[in-house]
C-alpha cells in the first residue's frame, strides 16, 4: 500500500510514528556522537511503537532467520517476531517484557531461541527499554538491540554437555560403571543427614566377592574384570531407585538403602546374594558373595560401615556365600 492509498486517518497515525521514530534516531545519534552510547551489536536496532504495533528494525535481524525483505510483512507487527519463540522459551520471554512495562524491571533483557524459516532455532539476546511515555507516564515507545548468539550458546551447551559427563566420569567407578568409592559415601553421609532429620530408617550393606583373587589368578585379570562388571550390575537390577550401589575398593561393594530398616535391606542382601550364587559367568565360573548388613543409629559414617564390615567378615569366617546381619 502506497502513501497515496492512506486514509486521513491513517496518514496522520504515520506522521506520528515517525515522529517518534525520528526522536528516538536522533537521541541515537547525540549519544554516539558523545561515545555514550553502550550497545553494540551484529544484527542492529529495534524500535516497537506501542500504540500501533508497529516494529522497525535493522534488516539483518529477519536476514539471519532465512527471510527476504518481500516476505516480511509491512508494517511489521510485535507478533512476527513473538510467534517464532520456541515454546519453551516463549513465556518467560513474554514476562520479561511484561515486567519491563509494568516497572518492575530497569531493563527488559532476555535470551530466547526463534524458529528460522527453514524450521530451525536460532539464539537471540535482545535488550531494551522505554524511551518515551505519555503525558500519564504510559510508555509509547521502546528501543533496544539484538544480538544473534547462537554460535556462543551452542558452544556453552556443548561446554554444559561436557561438564555432566566430566561429573559423571568423576563419580563413577570406570570399570563397573556404579559409583566410586568416595561418591558412595557422600550419598551415604547425606542418606544419614536426611535420616536424622526425617527420623527414618536406614542401613548399609558390605559386599565382597568370595575367592577374587583365585579368579585373577588362574583365569586372568581380563576375565576378573568382567565379574566385577557383572557382580555390579546384578547388584544395581537387585536394589531399588532410591539406594545407591558403590565399588568400595577392589572386589568389594557397598549399597546404602534409604528408608529401610535392618529387615528390609537384609532380605536385599540375601536376594542379591542368590542372584550372584545363580548367575552364569563367564568361563561357567561359579561366584559367591558374602556380605554384612548395618542399621543406622547414629553416630558417623565411620562407625556404621565398621559395623557391616565386622558383619561382612563374620560372614566369611562362618564359610563364605552368606549374609551376616
Amino acid at each position: 500500500m502506497g502513501q497515496t492509498d492512506l486514509t486521513r486517518e491513517q496518514l496522520v497515525q504515520r506522521i506520528a510514528e515517525l515522529e517518534l521514530l525520528n526522536r528516538e534516531l536522533l537521541a541515537e545519534k547525540e549519544q554516539e556522537v558523545r561515545l555514550e552510547y553502550a550497545w553494540t551489536g551484529n544484527l542492529g536496532h529495534w524500535y516497537w511503537h506501542i500504540g500501533t504495533n508497529a516494529v522497525t528494525f535493522n534488516p539483518l535481524k529477519v536476514a539471519a532467520l532465512g527471510y527476504a525483505p518481500d516476505e516480511v510483512p509491512e508494517p511489521v507487527p510485535y507478533q512476527f517476531f513473538t510467534d517464532r519463540i520456541h515454546p519453551d522459551d516463549y513465556e518467560h520471554t513474554m514476562q520479561a517484557m511484561r515486567d519491563h512495562l509494568a516497572g518492575q524491571a530497569a531493563v527488559y533483557e532476555v535470551e530466547y531461541r526463534i524458529r528460522a524459516k527453514d524450521g530451525t532455532y536460532r539464539w537471540y539476546y535482545d535488550r531494551g527499554r522505554i524511551t518515551q511515555r505519555d503525558a500519564n507516564g504510559k510508555p509509547l515507545f521502546l528501543a533496544g538491540i539484538v544480538f544473534d548468539v547462537t554460535e556462543k550458546k551452542n558452544m556453552q551447551l556443548d561446554l554444559e554437555r561436557k561438564n555432566r559427563i566430566l561429573a559423571k566420569l568423576s563419580a563413577t567407578d570406570g570399570l563397573t560403571q556404579v559409583s566410586n568409592h568416595r561418591t558412595v559415601l557422600e550419598y551415604l553421609k547425606a542418606a544419614m543427614v536426611e535420616a536424622d532429620r526425617t527420623r527414618s530408617p536406614l542401613s548399609v550393606a558390605l559386599f565382597d566377592i568370595d575367592d577374587f583373587k583365585h579368579v585373577n589368578d588362574s583365569q586372568g585379570h581380563l576375565v576378573g574384570d568382567q565379574v566385577l562388571v557383572d557382580v555390579a550390575a546384578l547388584i544395581k537390577g537387585n536394589i531399588r531407585e532410591t539406594d545407591q550401589v558403590g565399588r568400595y575398593g577392589g572386589e568389594e561393594f557397598m549399597v546404602v538403602f534409604a528408608q529401610a530398616d535392618l529387615a528390609t535391606a537384609a532380605k536385599a542382601a540375601e536376594r542379591i546374594r542368590q542372584a550372584v550364587a545363580q548367575h552364569r559367568f563367564q568361563d561357567d565360573l561359579h561366584i559367591t558373595l558374602s556380605g554384612g548388613v548395618s542399621p543406622y543409629r547414629g553416630g558417623s559414617e565411620t562407625d556404621l560401615v565398621r559395623t557391616a564390615d565386622v558383619q561382612l567378615y563374620e560372614a566369611k569366617r562362618q564359610g563364605k556365600n552368606r549374609i551376616v546381619f
